[in-house]
């Protein structure tokens, strides 16, 4: 953490492992890092961009959906200060910077932690996706099934017999 320090990150990073457990993440490629490191007096500026490429599970169908995404990172990290100088500056707004206890950064966590919050939320395999049937689980987009559609609120199901004859 060095005043006057620039150097650029290009780096491919495996993150297999975050998504294992995820039923919605079928397959990850690597993550392409590039970043731009540059030094200042006080703080470490971090900015440039990550791209992944996913295969994750339509939110209608499930079938698989391949995404391309292009995260912006940009993050301000600076020493941490000790507690005595935080107790003073309590009253001060949260503060944009995120403190740094060591002498090198590992950029590694928030990249990751990048990643995760700016996943897809709900990827479409298309825009008019029909999905899956809510009684037998048939994909929709496919075939149609022949289960019924007519939806019945329970509260009214007595007076639907009322005027047959």
């Amino acid at each position: 953490m060095s005043k006057g320090l620039k150097t650029t990150i290009d780096e491919q990073l495996d993150v297999s492992d975050l998504f294992k457990g995820r039923q919605d993440v079928y397959r990850t490629g690597p993550l392409h890092v590039s970043l731009q490191v540059t030094g200042h007096e006080e703080f470490i500026e971090v900015d440039g961009k990550l791209a992944i490429d996913l295969e994750l599970a339509c939110s209608r169908c499930l079938e698989p959906v391949k995404d391309h995404t292009v995260i912006r990172f940009s993050e301000v990290f600076k020493r941490a200060t000790s507690d005595e100088d935080r107790d003073e500056d309590m009253e001060e707004e949260e503060s944009d910077f995120i403190e740094v206890n060591a002498d090198r950064l590992n950029l590694k966590p928030y990249v990751e932690e990048a990643l995760q919050l700016f996943m897809p939320f709900a990827p479409l395999c298309s825009n008019d996706c029909k999905g899956l049937c809510q009684t037998c689980g048939q994909n929709l987009n496919e075939h149609k099934c022949s289960c019924s559609t007519e939806k019945v609120d329970i509260r009214f199901a007595a007076l639907k017999d009322l005027f047959k004859e």
